[in-house]
């Protein structure tokens, strides 16, 4: 067992990037406040189980025990239902950007991928992006545009003149919207 105190130092120093993490998934029944906890907990495993002469940095090792841990979390709580939802929900830039060739970590397709599907997917990303800004209103789609620039809920609410709380819902909001416009098989990952 470790220091008692190192760990909270570490937890304290390590908690933004549990939530840097966590902000790509979505959870089907719960919120991102579950999401961080789950990552919160891959942290501490990342904490406890570290070797340092394994070669790798903590940060990478806590990195990849954090995504980990949501990853399975999403996968749980997702089942056997709607199997585009399986994985979970990208918010990630690279969903709503014409050049596909980056894969976020823990999706399904591979990075080699054939140009066929290359182009299937950016048709279907651009298709899924349409359809997603008809339905948003004025204010998600102002919190999508700066959240997929990587603002914090608190940035985002300083510039649309709301509380954190309500960019929150917001971006949950905007979440269900995927997920419900996916479910009807309107998209597909090809």
């Amino acid at each position: 067992m470790g220091d008692r105190a190192a760990e909270e130092a570490l937890v304290l120093r390590y908690s933004r990037l549990v939530r840097v993490c966590s902000r790509p998934f979505f959870l089907v029944g719960g919120d991102s406040e579950d999401l961080i906890q789950e990552g919160m907990l891959g942290l501490l495993t990342a904490i406890r189980e570290f070797k340092p002469d394994r070669g790798a940095q903590f940060r990478t090792f806590a990195e990849l025990c954090i995504r980990r841990r949501i990853i399975s979390a999403v996968r749980t709580a997702a089942g056997g239902r709607h199997s585009p939802l399986n994985n979970y929900v990208s918010l990630e830039p690279s969903l709503f950007l014409a050049n596909q060739d980056f894969a976020p970590f823990g999706t399904a397709y591979p990075s080699h991928r054939d140009p066929e599907d290359v182009i299937i997917r950016q048709e279907n990303m651009s298709a899924l992006q349409k359809a997603l800004r008809d339905q948003l209103t004025g204010l998600e789609a102002q919190v999508l545009d700066r959240y997929l620039d990587g603002a914090s809920y608190a940035e985002i609410a300083e510039e649309v003149h709301r509380s954190a709380k309500s960019v929150d819902n917001a971006v949950q909001r905007i979440r269900k919207k995927i997920a419900r416009h996916i479910s009807r098989g309107e998209y597909s990952e090809s």
